[in-house]
């Protein structure tokens, strides 16, 4: 008899997540009877769909429920539940560093990309100013997201190497529901969600939802800092051999860009921000000699204002072959507005033009001359961005054997304005005001450094992949992927925004990408996996702009990745546990501190282990866990051989226990994470360290009927100051951004049936 690991069972697996899309989102929004049916599709051609059990490679999913309970801040702290992920998701809302398993970076998220029913959202994973996380929030209309990292992901999809976290929409049923929330907080928040899903006529399903929120902010700016809406709707059509399924996600929602701050001034703490009422608006001069000025909001913060649609189309072609084809397009702006801090703090005396004091330029107030000042930039990004995907894949399936064949295309479109730098003296307190009586506040370049900019990028990707899967026995499975890439890139600038184009060319490479793994089954419920694989994160517009010098040079600014992985799996009824051990190194990264400064070129390497495990029993206890221990080392550098790579922890681990029990005629549900991470150096020189810590979340719901719930939560319980990092663009100056200070929500939730 054959087990659980069998080609059959994996043909129904893929049948069901066909054919049955509403059993799969019951499945997944439910308490499960049996973890080995969990239906994944993130790794898989077109994302057709497999058995978590089967699959020859760790994958984390983290449903509705399980994000209600980490009760993220942001989409990219969401992903500190996955293990060989370290996030940086101090920035607020958007503008989080995202590092993956060791791989090298300075910051946004080099490595990540976020897809939505399986279609990335943004091929480029990091631009300038933008990071996929930019792009979209979570809300009560997601079902479910995983993280694959490593893996098949060189040869699917868009080729990514590091981490894909695919998110995947509620979808309707024949039963009608609907859901509505209200949540308040301690800093001010006031946000309604909605979600109602349902039948419009035979197998015609819907899902509609969204949210509108405005804040002062977790740390207090003074104004309705953040601000947003969303709305999704989800279509879905079933057919006797397949679906449709049509969506769009219409986004408005943008908030403060928390920044560095000065680590060494009395009363700046967690809860300081830059920007306040006397400074959000400011006026900088740009273009030649800084004849031209203009006034910017810089409480706009960072955001974006657009939307992500698409679909798939799914079809059992017969005689076992299928046909899965998704597509998505994302447009929209994704602008930043910023006071970004420019080396350390000083006082007054020290650049007054009397020696003495200043005057505040909005209040008058007179500073003396001992009160803490620092460099302020008023950096205005301004970026218009485009981009179509589409992923057909064809599989066919024998006796003993799979193929998949797959053709994958993107178009990718970025048009930047910049005014960045534009540094002048403000007081250091909560929303400190400009000054005048300091000579450089008045210049039209300002104290220190200038870069502005207009571009325009286009990047076109062609790529060929195939899969194979050789069922070697009942319990043995060897697969084989191969992906051939070209890659176009045309890219212009304007450096001065005087009209003359510095920078431009026309781009074309192509790469071929491979994976090579084995699944055996140990029994029913458990198994092992070993992976090799290839792959290469390509360059896009920033790139050569920032290292014009080494590609001029003959530089292609491609990094390839080469990961090895060995794992160990347990899936029954209340355990799920994978343990996989990696090693992985890159070759190729470019670090650049500032726009002008020169390039560092390095390989990385590093081993480690991820865990990952769930624990659920019929009593109500469940707890989950996830850690990360990792050796990380720069083995090629002008400058840095030898060192750690900057801003990655040696080891994390988060714990997350949830009791559940009647109190009378209530349910009751008592929850929290505990976090530590490990101290990490700064700076590839390893000359900076950032100290480790401990953060404590707790929560709590109450269901006094199976319509109401009521939930409150205390984010950072202990008031922890973690630093997530330094000054990027210097080091040396003792500047740092904290974790998030202490917060407290509450929410009332009403279920319609």
């Amino acid at each position: 008899m054959k087990t659980l690991f069998t080609k059959g069972m994996l043909a129904s697996a893929v049948a069901v997540a066909l054919t049955q899309p509403t059993v799969a989102q019951e499945e997944a929004t439910q308490p499960t009877n049996d973890n080995t049916e969990v239906i994944i599709v993130s790794g898989t051609p077109g994302g057709a769909g497999i058995r978590k059990i089967d699959a020859s490679f760790a994958v984390t999913n983290i449903d509705a429920s399980d994000i209600e309970k980490l009760a993220p801040k942001s989409t990219a702290d969401l992903f500190k539940a996955i293990p060989g992920v370290w996030v940086e998701s101090s920035g607020g809302e958007s503008g989080a560093n995202v590092f993956v398993r060791g791989f090298p970076g300075g910051g946004d998220a080099p490595f990540l990309t976020i897809a939505l029913e399986g279609s990335p959202i943004y091929p480029a994973p990091t631009l300038s100013f933008l990071e996929n996380s930019q792009l979209f929030r979570i809300d009560e209309t997601i079902e479910m997201v995983e993280g694959l990292r490593g893996g098949p992901n060189p040869v699917v999809s868009n080729g990514q190497p590091g981490l894909t976290t695919n998110f995947r929409l509620k979808r309707g049923s024949d039963a009608t529901e609907a859901l509505a929330k209200y949540t308040i907080s301690d800093y001010g928040l006031n946000r309604v969600d909605v979600v109602a899903s349902g039948a419009l006529d035979d197998d015609l399903y819907y899902m509609v939802g969204g949210y509108i929120k405005s804040s002062e902010g977790i740390r207090d700016a003074g104004f309705n800092s953040e601000q947003g809406n969303q709305f999704t709707v989800n279509i879905t059509k079933v057919f006797n051999k397949g679906e449709l399924n049509l969506y769009t996600r219409q986004t408005d929602d943008r908030g403060t860009w928390y920044l560095p701050t000065p680590l060494n001034i009395d009363g700046i703490d967690a809860n300081y921000t830059q920007i306040g009422p006397l400074n959000r608006q400011g006026t900088i001069a740009y273009g030649p000699d800084g004849a031209t000025s203009e006034s910017f909001d810089f409480g706009e913060g960072r955001g974006w204002d657009g939307h992500v649609s698409g679909g798939s189309l799914k079809l059992e072609l017969g005689n076992d072959w299928h046909l899965v084809d998704r597509f998505n397009l994302t447009k929209g702006e994704a602008n930043t507005f910023g006071l970004v801090p420019n080396g350390a703090a000083t006082t007054v005396a020290a650049v007054a033009d009397n020696g003495a004091t200043a005057v505040g330029a909005v209040t008058g107030t007179e500073y003396a001359g001992d009160t803490p000042i620092q460099q302020i930039g008023r950096w205005v990004v301004l970026k218009d961005i485009e981009a179509f995907t589409n992923d057909l894949a064809v599989s066919k399936s024998w006796e003993d054997f799979d193929v998949s064949f797959g053709i994958y295309s993107a178009t990718t479109k970025a048009n930047d304005w910049w005014s960045i730098g534009n540094t002048a003296y403000h007081v250091l307190q909560p929303g400190g005001e400009l000054l005048d009586g300091i000579e450089c506040n008045s210049q039209a370049e300002g104290c220190d450094w200038n870069y502005d900019i207009n571009s325009v990028g286009d990047a076109n990707t062609f790529a060929l992949y195939a899969t194979s899967t050789w069922y070697a026995s009942d319990d043995l499975s060897i697969d084989l992927g191969l992906r051939r890439e070209n890659h176009e890139v045309n890219y212009s600038v304007d450096e001065g925004l005087d009209g003359v184009i510095t920078k431009a060319l026309e781009y074309d490479e192509t790469k071929t990408s491979w994976t090579l793994g084995a699944n055996y089954a140990l029994t029913d419920n458990s198994g092992v996996f070993a992976r090799m694989n290839r792959g290469y994160k390509m360059p896009y517009f920033d790139d050569f702009r920032d290292n014009w010098g080494a590609y001029t040079g003959g530089n292609d600014l491609i990094q390839q990745v080469t990961q090895g992985e060995l794992g160990y799996k347990f899936m029954n009824e209340d355990i799920q546990f994978f343990a996989t051990l990696f090693a992985n190194e890159v070759e190729g990264d470019t670090f650049v501190r500032r726009p002008g400064a020169p390039a560092e070129i390095l390989t990385n390497e590093a081993y480690g282990v991820e865990l990952d495990g769930r624990y659920s029993h019929d009593s109500g206890f469940s707890v989950s866990v996830n850690a990360t221990l990792q050796e990380t080392e720069i083995t090629a550098s002008a400058n840095n051989e030898g060192n750690e790579a900057q801003r990655q922890p040696g080891w994390q681990v988060r714990v997350t226990p949830s009791y559940g029990f009647d109190i009378g005629d209530m349910y009751a549900t008592v929850y929290g994470t505990l976090s530590a991470v490990d101290d990490r150096f700064g700076n590839n020189e390893n000359t900076v360290v950032l100290e480790g810590y401990e953060k404590v979340d707790v929560g709590v719901t109450l269901e006094p009927t199976e319509s109401l719930r009521l939930q409150f939560s205390v984010d950072n319980l202990t008031d922890e100051q973690g630093i997530t990092e330094g000054d990027p663009r210097n080091p040396d100056a003792p500047n740092g951004r904290y974790i998030m200070p202490r917060s407290m929500k509450l929410s009332v939730s009403y279920l319609f049936f």
